[in-house]
C-alpha cells in the first residue's frame, strides 16, 4: 500500500521559507495560521518526492540539555538512503493520514499528533514533564531531499540526558557537546537548526 504524506503547495507558503536556504525563527501560531491558510492535502509520497511545486512538512525535533552544551545525533541508517552515513540532530519523519482523527482536524491537531508519533516511534523512553517547543522553519531547495520537504523544527530541553532511551532507528545515539558538533558529517538540516537555534538565541 502506497504512503501517503502531508503536503502544501510551495507557491502558497510564505516566499522566506522556501528560499534556497531558509532558517526562520517563528512562534507556533503564526506557523499555524501560515499553513492553515495555504492549506494542506495527503500526497502519495512517490509522487510527492518527485513534485518540486509542494513541500512535504516534516516535524524535526531536536534534544538538547537545558544549559545547551550538549545536543543528541545519531548516524542515519534508516528508510531515507539518501541520508546515509550523514549524522543528524533531529529526530521526525513524514505525517500520515494516521495522524488525522477526523476530516476536518486542524492543521495543528495533525502537526501536533504527528510529532507525538514519531517520539514514541523513534524514542523507547523520555522524561514525561519534557515537552517539545516549536522554534521555526528550515527549508533549503540544495539536496533532493530538501527540494521537496520543510521542516517545522521544535526542542525538548532536558535536564536528564540520560533518560532518553533510542529506538532501533536512531543508530549510534550519544549526546555530543554542542560546540563540537561542526566536527560531525551532519546532514544540511541539522547545520541549518542549529543556525535557527543561534538566531533564536538573538532575538
Amino acid at each position: 500500500m502506497t504512503e501517503t504524506v502531508l503536503c502544501i503547495k510551495k507557491e502558497l507558503l510564505p516566499e522566506s521559507w522556501v528560499q534556497q536556504k531558509s532558517v526562520v525563527p517563528l512562534d507556533l501560531d503564526l506557523f499555524i495560521k501560515k499553513c492553515s491558510i495555504a492549506g494542506f492535502k495527503f500526497i502519495d509520497r512517490p509522487d510527492a518526492e518527485k513534485s518540486t511545486s509542494y513541500k512535504q512538512i516534516i516535524p524535526y525535533i531536536i534534544l538538547q540539555t537545558r544549559d545547551l552544551k550538549k545536543t543528541a545525533v545519531y548516524n542515519r541508517q534508516g528508510s531515507e538512503q539518501r541520508l546515509h552515513d550523514l549524522w543528524s540532530i533531529g529526530i521526525g519523519g513524514h505525517i500520515n493520514p494516521v495522524d488525522r482523527e477526523k476530516e476536518n482536524d486542524s492543521f495543528e491537531k495533525i502537526l501536533m499528533s504527528g510529532m507525538e508519533r514519531e517520539l514514541k516511534e523513534e524514542l523507547y523512553k523520555r522524561p514525561e514533564g519534557e515537552l517539545p517547543s516549536f522554534i521555526g522553519v528550515i527549508s533549503e531547495n540544495i539536496t533532493d531531499v530538501g527540494k521537496v520537504h520543510l521542516g517545522a523544527v521544535f526542542r525538548i530541553l532536558t535536564d536528564s540526558p540520560e533518560n532518553f532511551l533510542p529506538g532501533q532507528e536512531l543508530f549510534q545515539f550519544s549526546w555530543k557537546k554542542t560546540k563540537t558538533l561542526d566536527r560531525l558529517n551532519l546532514e544540511l538540516w541539522s547545520t541549518l537548526s542549529l543556525d535557527l537555534i543561534s538566531a533564536q538565541l538573538r532575538i
